[in-house]
């Protein structure tokens, strides 16, 4: 029996019909069909957690397959859709009290770049026309077309 492996990275996937992000009342980044992953990085997040987020979020069979009519078939590869990317360091929010608090998450001057090199693991193992992403540190309005709704997280 192997033993459980704990993953810090947070990633929450969302299936969308459509999905994008605003900012400064412009939008910057955008996709059609697809999965929005909201992502949270973890004080102690290696690129091995990068690897796994990449790895499921890529082969999650969230999609149904119209030929056969089974509903949970096609991964957002084989249906050749978009992934939105959006880093959100507020998964890692505890509430102490009433105000959050934010001390497990990645500090921002190490988390950008952890962040970017996880974007470009998406755009290298796929479609890179297809891996979108929003702004990193930027206030943001994520706008986007539930389909399910399907929502997980890892």
């Amino acid at each position: 029996r192997s033993p459980l492996v704990v993953r810090a990275m947070r990633a929450v996937v969302q299936r969308v019909a459509s999905a994008s992000v605003e900012v400064d009342g412009r939008i910057v980044s955008e996709i059609g069909p697809g999965l929005l992953v909201l992502v949270g990085i973890h004080d102690s997040d290696t690129d091995s957690d990068a690897d796994y987020i990449c790895r499921k979020v890529l082969n999650m069979r969230l999609f149904p397959n119209e030929t056969t009519g089974r509903a949970w078939d096609h991964s957002v590869v084989q249906k050749n859709y978009g992934v939105l990317l959006v880093s959100q360091f507020t998964l890692y929010g505890t509430l102490k009290g009433n105000k959050p608090d934010f001390h497990v998450a990645m500090p921002p001057q190490r988390a950008k770049p952890f962040y970017e090199s996880l974007v470009e693991k998406f755009r290298k193992s796929y479609n890179p026309d297809l891996i979108k992403d929003g702004i990193f540190g930027a206030m943001m309005k994520v706008n986007l077309v539930n389909d399910g709704p399907v929502t997980l997280q890892l």
